[in-house]
């Protein structure tokens, strides 16, 4: 083993060489066998290894193999000190190998490493994006299962900082092409990050572009299997890849496979929905998600037999007036309760199936159920009425601070809901029904959300090591309005003032493309 001086005179040798470098193999030799000595010599030779690696191409893979070991190194000044030099290696052919070996090397859970790591990344990236990019998906698709949430994660923050110059069309052709791969089997977060990848990409904001992530969605959805309810993963895919797909949708990229599934599949079996996370409506999330593809349905096959399939679902939120008794009192001991939130998603979505078959109400049904809808309206109509007032009343003179209680949040929204179903009910008293108005969702934002634009912000600025996230999302409390009693009293919806954003927390090993435990040791 060399020892400070030898290394040193060495290295002299090798300076002074010049053009003619290379002729000094026996001198680079003795740096390669730095990394055998103690700390100092493995310091210095971490730093001249690298130094004069391209001269020495016949002991490429000696150099590489020196300078890894020192990677592993117990000592971490020595481990970051050739972590940091790694990008001098990447050169021709040894591109893709570093690159992969920098994957592995996500795994530290020492923030500095990681700095250092994910730099390094970066710098070979924009030497050859395709070859970084071969390490990354290589270890993504073949590493352990850290390696492969780092890599993924890596990809998901670091993709969008790079310049148009590094990210081409032929390079994100290629991030698509491997993406495809990695979906064959994923859990549901992770189809969440590549969807984030994916939508971020410039080749995929056309039309044709939004077009293909769709169908990227629709295949993990599943959509030619039939649904099962009581089946949590069944469920929690169906939610996940709906809420990728919505942002996609507009006049150009039609809903229309998404909104069938769910009129055929899912409305049917509302009722026994199995929730896959704890604390969330999921009867609810199904009807909003509904509601949002409406607007953007093309034309659809079944269109009569699913409209009535929606219309028999509003209907069972639409109660008939309780039966009176001669002195005019309630013949029974409780009023029908009015949810709100329901109906305003189950009426704006057959508001919008009526508009592309407009003599549904008229033509479609029979007099006698046509005159029990209506009844339901009015019934319906005259609670929304006093519950409007009530909340205009609650909010009268309050602005600025006042609102922004969580009481008066919730009362705000309440009052979006109630004035949407109201605007619709008045086009269905129309004689005959107009389907004109239109009316903005009351989760959803005034301002236009641009499409790939991700539902709930996440820290991506952060330079210390991802930390596993617990199982399952951070919720907040649900926060349900109660409106005062009265005649027409009720829990006014299940609503909840909240941003949704990725269904499930770590999403392992619950069965949607559950990955064995890819334990491989080093691969360098």
């Amino acid at each position: 083993m060399p020892t400070v001086e030898e290394l040193y005179r060495n290295y002299g040798i090798l300076a002074d060489a010049m053009e003619q470098v290379g002729q000094h193999k026996d001198a680079y030799q003795v740096i390669l066998d730095g990394v055998k000595g103690g700390t100092k010599e493995k310091r210095l030779a971490a730093q001249f290894i690298p130094k004069f690696f391209k001269h020495f191409p016949e002991l490429a893979d000696s150099a590489i193999n020196a300078q890894l070991d020192l990677c592993e190194d117990e000592d971490v000044s020595i481990r970051r000190q050739a972590i940091k030099e790694l990008p001098q290696f990447a050169t021709g052919e040894n591109l893709p190998r570093v690159a992969d070996i920098l994957t592995q090397l996500l795994q530290t859970d020492d923030s500095a490493e990681f700095n250092l790591v994910n730099n390094a990344l970066l710098s070979i990236f924009k030497m050859d994006a395709k070859g970084t990019l071969g390490g990354l998906f290589s270890q993504i698709l073949q590493g352990e299962d850290i390696v492969r949430e780092r890599a993924i994660k890596f990809l998901s923050t670091k993709l969008k900082t790079l310049p148009d110059e590094v990210l081409t069309k032929e390079v994100e052709e290629l991030i698509l092409t491997e993406s495809k791969k990695v979906l064959e089997d994923v859990t549901g977060e992770e189809f969440v990050l590549f969807m984030k990848i994916l939508s971020g990409l410039k080749s995929l904001q056309t039309v044709s572009g939004r077009q293909q992530l769709v169908e990227l969605v629709a295949e993990q959805a599943d959509l030619e299997q039939t649904f099962n309810p009581s089946d949590p993963d069944c469920v929690d895919r169906l939610l996940q890849c709906t809420w990728q797909a919505v942002p996609l949708f507009s006049k150009n990229v039609h809903s229309t496979r998404f909104v069938t599934y769910f009129c055929e599949q899912v409305l049917p079996n509302l009722s026994s929905l199995t929730t896959p996370v704890e604390g969330l409506n999921i009867q609810l999330e199904v009807l909003k998600l509904l509601a949002e593809m409406c607007s953007f349905c093309g034309d659809m096959e079944k269109l009569e037999t699913n409209l009535r399939k929606l219309f028999d679902k509003l209907l069972e939120y639409m109660p008939l007036p309780p039966e009176e008794a001669e002195n005019g009192e309630n013949a029974g001991n409780e009023e029908p309760k009015l949810q709100f939130s329901y109906v305003e998603c189950l009426l704006y979505s057959f508001h919008q199936f009526c508009r592309k078959l407009p003599d549904f109400l008229t033509a479609k049904l029979n007099a006698e159920k046509l005159k029990d809808f209506k009844i339901r309206l009015q019934y319906f109509a005259r609670g929304l009425q006093v519950y409007i007032r009530q909340l205009r009343l609650a909010l009268q003179g309050k602005t600025g601070e006042a609102l922004k209680t969580d009481e008066n949040k919730i009362k705000v929204v309440a009052l979006k809901i109630t004035n949407n179903i109201n605007v619709l009910i008045k086009d269905l008293f129309h004689i005959p029904p107009s389907y004109k108005s239109t009316v903005t969702l009351s989760w959803k934002p005034v301002q236009k959300v641009e499409i790939g634009q991700k539902r709930a912000t996440e820290d991506t600025t952060s330079g210390s090591p991802p930390k596993k996230s617990p199982a399952g999302p951070k919720r907040d409390a649900r926060q349900i309005y109660n409106p005062p009693s009265g005649k027409y009293s009720s829990n006014l919806g299940n609503f909840n003032y909240e941003q949704r954003g990725a269904f499930r927390g770590s999403g392992g090993g619950r069965g949607w493309g559950a990955r064995g435990n890819r334990s491989r040791g080093r691969l360098y």
